[in-house]
């Protein structure tokens, strides 16, 4: 999928429209220690597990890119949750790109750490044991294929989610296979399997894609979500089934009400006789947010215990005293709350909140029962980058310092306004050294479906952009996350509408309490975003500059050309073969005459979510009309930039473009 930094580079297809022409060019590699050297990379945790007994956290991490998130290199960590020092457990891949664990979990008594390791270069996995001090690394399994999502079953088995032959890394934001050969061939369907005597068992049948799953208690099998079909395309299809390992068959315990449901993270309960979900209209799989379902598993209606609440679930989990935990996002808070044992509606009891994001596997913790309830996340906000912590809940301490001393040179302020009925929020970032009055950039979010928290971006955009003196508006406006379903499905059939009075109106909101230039105003966005800036130029002129990435331009042709097209059915209601005028009332193409901002553009090549020919006619069009523009289509790439090259080349034309027309 993805070669060396220095060969990608080389490769770079360079489409300058400022130059005139389509032209191949080569740019110059910049590689991870060329920006270490520059800079000082933020440390990610992608993922982390505490043992059961609390003694021991265990993480997959890495420097992020400049500009980007996704660690090149990723080394497994093991920290003593009491003390000092760590173990970094030596990878027979060595570090390189690539090499990358995942998945880590711990078995029942604390003593060993199993983990998934990528073999450079492949789609092929294998799986790994290793000591809780690091030492005693055996290869469990060789596969060939994806492995994620390991888990233990109460009798001491692995568990996981396995692609045979895959073709690619497993969801729609990444890079894509070569479009060749029969379109119509059966994809590759991810299986739940259990590791059985050095050999994966089958537990879920060959036509259906699993994307989620727990596991019973009871020992009677396994509940998930699936779909029948490619597995990029169909999650917004997804049922919640019961899988019987004996027989690899598949029972139906729930379909959504509507086009409109989608559903994430099946949690079995400790008795093993229900399952909670979150289930509500998310465009996204990976990005969750809705109400909180509990399902008997053996027969019975689902019951919706946070209906018309005010806040979307984001994560859940059964606690260790057998109550239902959940992570909520309720405005410009994040909370963990705990409502109690899930059988009916109750008013949730907050048990944390704060501004800023904390990520764990399951409520946004990972859990250590056997320890009297000790808990370990990922914490950060927009002015703390982010660090380990462990402790009981909101009683945690920093296990590490990986990122201390970094900062943010900027305020942070969370914005809130009125706008049409709705109560919308954003956030609002100053520079902390300004005078005057100050141009602003204003960020939408990806999604819809989604919504900016609190989280620490480093050197990038953002840091360049307030070292810069502008200041950056983050808005969640109608259709994002924290406000609850009726605010989530406000744009429905209205994209590009409400949404940007809603965005509109939070600009005027922060010209209130900001010194802001009105006459210096850009803006930017990725995905959704990117949608929005290129929607946003065709229908106000307040925005002097512009810069999208992986934006969508005519929702007709992308409906046709994308692979994730089910996830449109519940946002404009019906196909675009069905009611093609409700897609066109929201493409920017049909509007592209009332555009006179100068305009960036830039996408992945094999960009599955968002296909680059979407960029690459908007940028025609405002060339064709003689609006100044520019576009890059980075070879290889997917849904968002991984490589260090190319994500280091798209801030340093952002920030070329913003400071040339703004400032």
């Amino acid at each position: 999928m993805l070669t060396s930094k220095r060969n990608s580079a080389l490769r770079r297809l360079i489409l300058n429209a400022l130059a005139g022409s389509v032209a191949l060019a080569a740019v110059p590699a910049m590689s991870a220690s060329d920006a270490a050297q520059s800079v000082r990379l933020v440390h990610r945790f992608l993922e982390l597990e505490i043992s059961p007994d609390g003694k021991w956290v265990a993480s997959v991490e890495g420097d992020s890119p400049v500009n980007g998130y996704y660690p090149a290199l990723r080394q497994l960590v093991i920290r003593p949750v009491a003390g000092t020092g760590e173990t970094q457990v030596r990878l027979p891949c060595g570090q390189v790109e690539q090499c990358w664990p995942g998945s880590p979990t711990w078995t029942a008594d604390s003593q060993h750490l199993s983990f998934t390791l990528r073999k450079p270069g492949s789609h092929d996995y294998s799986v790994y044991t290793v000591d809780s001090n690091g030492g005693g690394l055996t290869d469990v399994i060789d596969f060939s294929g994806t492995i994620e999502d390991l888990r233990y079953l109460s009798d001491g088995r692995l568990s996981m989610l396995a692609t045979a032959g895959a073709r690619k890394e497993v969801g729609a934001t990444e890079p894509g296979a070569p479009v060749a050969g029969d379109l119509d061939e059966a994809s590759p369907e991810q299986r739940i399997a259990i590791l059985n005597q050095g050999a994966l068992q089958w537990a879920s049948p060959p036509d259906l894609f699993v994307y989620e799953y727990d596991w019973r208690p009871d020992g009677k099998g396994f509940v998930g979500t699936a779909a029948p079909g490619n597995g990029d395309d169909n999650w917004w299809t997804a049922r919640l089934y019961a899988f019987d390992p004996g027989n690899s068959s598949a029972r139906i315990l729930y379909s959504p009400d509507s086009a409109g449901q989608q559903l994430a993270m099946p949690k079995v309960s400790k008795d093993g006789r229900s399952v909670a979900f979150i289930g509500g209209l998310m465009s996204d799989f990976g990005a969750t947010g809705g109400d909180i379902f509990l399902l008997p598993i053996d027969g019975g209606a689902a019951t919706d215990l946070t209906r018309a609440t005010r806040f979307s679930a984001t994560s859940i989990a059964w606690g260790c005293n057998g109550h239902l935990i959940a992570k909520l996002l309720a405005g410009d808070q994040s909370e963990i709350a705990d409502l109690s044992a899930g059988r009916q509606k109750v008013e949730p009891r907050i048990l944390w909140s704060g501004q800023q994001s904390i990520q764990g596997r399951d409520a946004g913790l990972s859990w250590a029962c056997s320890s009297a309830g000790m808990t370990a996340a990922a914490h950060e906000s927009f002015t703390a980058a982010p660090e380990i912590e462990a402790g009981r809940i909101g009683m945690w301490h920093d296990l590490t310092e990986v990122n201390a001393g970094l900062g943010l040179p900027g305020h942070v302020q969370s914005l809130k306004w009125n706008n049409e009925g709705f109560d919308v929020q954003g956030w609002l970032l100053l520079p902390e050294h300004a005078s005057g009055r100050l141009p602003l950039i204003t960020i939408v979010h990806g999604g819809p479906a989604a919504a900016t928290e609190p989280s620490f971006k480093g050197p990038g955009l953002d840091q360049m952009l307030l070292e810069r003196g502008y200041a950056l508006f983050f808005p969640n406006p109608r259709g994002s996350f924290g406000q609850g379903e009726r605010f989530t499905a406000a744009n429905v059939r209205d994209l590009g509408h409400g949404d940007l009075r809603d965005i509109l109106a939070g600009i005027d909101a922060a010209e209130k309490v900001a010194p802001i230039d009105e006459a210096r105003l850009g803006i930017t966005g990725g995905s959704y975003g990117g949608f929005m800036t290129m929607w946003a130029v065709t229908q106000t002129n307040r925005f002097k500059a512009a810069v999208a990435a992986a934006g969508i331009s005519d929702w007709l042709s992308y409906y046709g050309e994308n692979g994730i097209d089910a996830w449109m059915i519940p946002y404009f209601g019906a196909s675009v073969y069905q009611d093609p005028d409700v897609y066109a009332k929201s493409s920017a193409v049909n509007y592209i005459r009332n555009a006179h901002t100068p305009t960036f553009e830039y996408v992945g090549e094999r960009d599955i979510e968002c296909p680059a020919p979407q960029t690459q006619e908007f940028w025609h069009a405002l060339k064709a009309l003689g609006v100044p523009t520019s576009v890059v289509i980075y070879p290889g790439e997917g849904h968002g930039l991984r490589e260090p090259a190319d994500t280091a080349d798209a801030l340093r034309r952002t920030l070329e473009w913003f400071d040339h027309y703004l400032r």
